[in-house]
């Protein structure tokens, strides 16, 4: 049955040109007052003026909800680590008192703390455990996250890690897109070998992952210790040519070269971005490359860096927002959170948060084309806050405005406020 959702204050449509948005496009919200949106067979049908679309034919059939408040697209997470066994509180009191990222690594924290759990947890346990997180990204407006592997770094943790990943998006409505990141760091058996252990990746895991189309994207954490730039450019280059679609971590810590060279083996995204200079956001331009910043990463870690996102977004290249949700140094679920610091200490509009947040994440996936805008043919996918003005969504922070979301026109979270008013 058809839905019309209807009487939204205000709607952001984020119509225009199905492409990532740079610039000035940035900006365009395509905001419409007293608006409608009918959605049929989990597609948007007509989306605009609340007059306009009620004289849509399918709109007389229509269910009809009274929606109010502010409407969005669906937020399209585009960076996740939401598969993991524990949180890693060790982690967060060292680092309280002082301990450095590198410290926390030397002591057995970091990445490969995460990675005896891992491997310990059935895959029954590990989907079951991310379905019920998927909800909490749900009562807050995600309908579409990206998930990556990368605690388990061997054969059996990696596969078993996007197994869960796929049983997971059986039990939520959330929409999960696996990513390969078997390259995440070096497991203790390979004694700090990083060309070793990925040659390993690339001879065992890779191959498996493909044949069993457990990933859409593979990554590689491009940073010193960890996998040097001619690595990154080689493992992402044979990854893309077994079919799976280049990302890089780069850039996070310091100026390594890794955006650069995910950029020649064409990465749809170069993520973190916080110590990009010049000529890494010319090569992301150029090749048309995302950047995709991850400024809740940097408040939680009490960094005085954060992305430089208005040279990035000056310079034309598209920029998305994504949690980075993970156990180690990003523990938040709550885009809205992100769009708050993103504004407060990158110095992006409310307009281009919520633009990297949906258009921008979608394309990030390679979905730009079916999520990220409240447009014909588009899947629908929204979100609807307790607001009277979009900006608010990026004004207030340390809670969730959201009151429903929904996807492919259904209702998957409804904070019990949508009044449905049946045929008419």
């Amino acid at each position: 049955m058809a839905v019309l959702f209807t009487g939204i204050d205000q709607l952001l449509t984020f119509a225009g040109e199905k492409a990532a948005r740079a610039g000035a496009a940035m900006r365009e919200t395509g905001l419409v007052e007293d608006a409608a949106v009918l959605a049929d067979k989990g597609l948007i049908v007509a989306a605009g003026p609340r007059a306009a679309v009620s004289r849509h034919p399918l709109a007389k059939k229509a269910k009809k909800v009274e929606a109010r408040g502010v409407c969005l697209p669906g937020f399209v997470d585009s960076h996740t680590h939401a598969v993991f066994a524990e949180p890693r509180l060790k982690d967060f009191s060292m680092r309280t008192a002082g301990a450095t990222y590198q410290e926390i690594k030397a002591a057995g924290g970091g990445i490969i703390s995460s990675i005896g759990a891992v491997r310990r947890q059935p895959q029954a346990a590990m989907a079951e455990q991310l379905a019920r997180r998927a909800e909490l990204f749900l009562r807050c407006g995600t309908t579409t996250m990206e998930v990556k592997s990368g605690y388990g770094l061997s054969l059996d943790s990696e596969l078993k890690m996007l197994r869960a990943v796929k049983a997971a998006a059986r039990k939520t409505p959330l929409e999960m897109t696996p990513t390969l990141l078997a390259a995440h760091g070096v497991p203790p058996e390979f004694d700090g070998d990083s060309r070793k252990y990925l040659d390993y990746v690339t001879r065992e895991i890779l191959p498996k992952a493909v044949s069993e189309k457990l990933a859409v994207f593979v990554d590689i954490f491009c940073e010193k210790g960890y996998f040097t730039p001619e690595q990154t450019r080689a493992y992402l280059k044979e990854a893309a040519r077994l079919g799976l679609k280049p990302k890089v971590h780069s850039e996070q810590l310091s100026n390594y070269g890794g955006t650069r060279a995910g950029a020649a083996a064409g990465a749809i995204s170069a993520d973190h971005a916080d110590h990009v200079f010049a000529e890494d956001i010319a090569a992301m331009r150029e090749a048309g490359t995302i950047a995709a910043l991850l400024p809740a990463s940097n408040y939680y870690l009490g960094l005085a860096k954060y992305p430089p996102a208005r040279e990035i977004i000056e310079a034309g290249v598209p920029v998305a927002l994504a949690t980075d949700f993970n156990p180690g140094t990003c523990p938040c679920w709550n885009m809205q959170f992100v769009l708050s610091v993103a504004c407060t200490h990158c110095a992006m509009t409310p307009e281009e948060a919520l633009c990297a947040a949906t258009v921008n994440g979608a394309w990030a996936l390679g979905a730009g084309d079916r999520l990220g805008a409240v447009m014909p043919g588009m899947s629908a996918d929204l979100a609807f806050f307790e607001a009277a003005d979009y900006r608010e969504l990026c004004y207030y922070f340390g809670d969730s405005q959201c009151r429903v979301t929904v996807k492919r026109g259904e209702v998957v979270f409804d904070r019990g406020q949508l009044k449905a008013g049946g045929k008419k």
